[in-house]
């Protein structure tokens, strides 16, 4: 079993931007370490508590950082974009660190309609074009905009001897379906909803087209994940990410809280449901506990890969979570 990261730099009360993005490089070159396979960085906008607004100048400061991980983004969110201007970015990144960048990409709006606005520069940019920018941008990256089409004679430069890793991430039939037609990998978002991921990974690799880079349908998995020496310390550490997902769904502060500050008391009853039907896209645990877990889940989708997601307050405790999961994991083989 392979395991990477996804990584939203997440802010903790009383710490700032700069510092959770520090601790960012700090985390890749951990899990480098260890042995991790890559590691991405997903893309917020207008979020108080997420650092990670443009996951293409992360990958160009881990790449610097690092010296063997893969590293991507987890996604870029191309229905505001221009598929010629990414697929220039990360042919850019390419170049400097040629066979280890990943170009995950995502369909999400990226926020309320103002903060979409803003993103487009006002212009009307629908997001059922996904499918056509995935096709255009890997045509982009293969020097292979056919004739009679409106970009034929643009050429995405520089011009580099490999090509970064395409991805879509997705979570539904629909995603699944960008992903197989465009022959790109898989990512599914377990971590946002469990419920249709056998349904899309089965239509991804039913359908599965191959393209120019990839040949056989690869998928990896995404699931949140907070561990522990024991399954106390897991279930108090994973209090600050069942509360932050509250502040997340309600709108509100986006910010991780320390979790000795938190009370489930204060909660109401549909609060308290919702962190029960949040469980079900975590794994919270000892370590053997959560690396059985992932092993039922790579048994159950045939999944060899899975990116883990670990918003938690303390920042030693989210290390040492990382670190004695891979372990963990390490001992299953």
């Amino acid at each position: 079993m392979k395991l990477s990261v996804l990584d939203q730099s997440p802010v903790s009360i009383g710490e700032s931007a700069e510092e959770a993005l520090n601790h960012s490089i700090e985390l890749a070159q951990l899990t480098e370490s260890l042995g991790f396979t890559r590691y991405w960085f997903a893309e917020h906008h207008n979020t108080n508590g997420l650092a990670s607004s443009a996951p293409e100048i992360a990958v160009s400061t881990v790449l610097n950082y690092t010296e063997k991980l893969k590293v991507g983004s987890g996604g870029v969110l191309l229905p505001q974009y221009s598929p010629l201007k990414v697929a220039e970015t990360f042919r850019m990144l390419e170049a400097f660190h040629p066979g280890r960048v990943d170009l995950g990409l995502g369909r999400s709006p990226g926020g309320g309609n103002k903060t979409r606005t803003a993103l487009t520069d006002g212009m009307n940019k629908s997001l059922s074009s996904f499918q056509r920018q995935v096709k255009e941008l890997q045509q982009f990256l293969h020097d292979s905009i056919p004739k009679g089409h409106d970009y034929y004679g643009v050429k995405a430069k520089p011009d580099t001897s490999s090509n970064p890793d395409v991805w879509v991430l997705g979570l539904s039939e629909r995603g699944a379906k960008h992903a197989a037609l465009n022959g790109t990998g898989f990512t599914y978002g377990y971590f946002i909803d469990p419920r249709d991921a056998g349904t899309a990974i089965e239509v991804y690799r039913n359908n599965f087209q191959p393209s120019y880079s990839l040949e056989r349908p690869e998928v990896n998995m995404c699931v949140f994940a907070v561990c522990a020496e024991t399954e106390e310390e897991a279930e108090f550490l994973a209090k600050s990410q069942d509360m932050w997902l509250l502040q997340v769904e309600k709108g509100l502060d986006t910010r991780i809280h320390p979790p000795e500050e938190l009370s489930y008391e204060d909660l109401t009853e549909e609060e308290k449901g919702k962190i029960s039907k949040n469980r079900e896209r975590c794994i919270i645990g000892t370590p053997d506990e959560v690396a059985k877990e992932l092993q039922k889940l790579a048994d159950i989708y045939s999944v060899e890969e899975f990116l883990l997601i670990t918003n938690i307050y303390d920042f030693k405790k989210k290390k040492a979570s990382y670190k004695n999961i891979k372990m963990a994991v390490d001992n299953l083989a």
